[in-house]
């Protein structure tokens, strides 16, 4: 990712009121989440880890505070990656971004998902099927499910 592809933007609201989540403060706590539960960590066990509550990795997790580079260096080697992963995926910001009005990427929407536990638990569970023909079986399954959810 080039320096020039993200932008700050303004953490306070258009009335100049409460501060707002930062945009990358977001993605990478969603991604601090992702790797937790991939794992298997609880936030408790997290925060222990780290010497936090795990209401402070709460607030991590969604954003609400910020975390430092030595924190996310910490982080990085306790959930055992490259720093470089609480960023992968991470869309460029340019200028202000307006809330709501555009359709979110597929990517955006693929990592939402996987944050969620029935995501989560999904993926775990597919990856270890080994044979092909029955991970077809259950990709076209929930494909018609999705089908007949979209007719109602």
């Amino acid at each position: 990712m080039n320096n020039d592809q993200i932008i700050t933007v303004d953490h306070k609201k258009p009335d100049g009121t409460k501060k707002t989540p930062n945009l990358v403060d977001i993605h990478v706590g969603s991604r601090v989440k992702l790797r937790r539960m991939l794992v298997g960590l609880s936030q408790e066990k997290l925060g222990v880890s780290m010497g936090l509550t795990f209401q402070q990795i709460q607030k991590y997790e969604k954003g609400m505070n910020r975390i430092g580079a030595s924190r996310l260096f910490r982080l990085s080697q306790i959930l055992d990656v490259p720093v470089q992963f609480f960023f992968d995926g991470m869309p460029a910001i340019k200028g202000p971004v307006a809330s709501g009005m555009a359709e979110p990427k597929q990517e955006a929407f693929l990592y939402e998902f996987l944050n969620t536990r029935d995501g989560l638990e999904l993926n775990r569970a597919f990856v270890k099927v080994t044979d092909a023909d029955v991970r077809k079986s259950v990709i076209e399954l929930v494909r018609s499910l999705g089908r007949n959810k979209a007719k109602d």
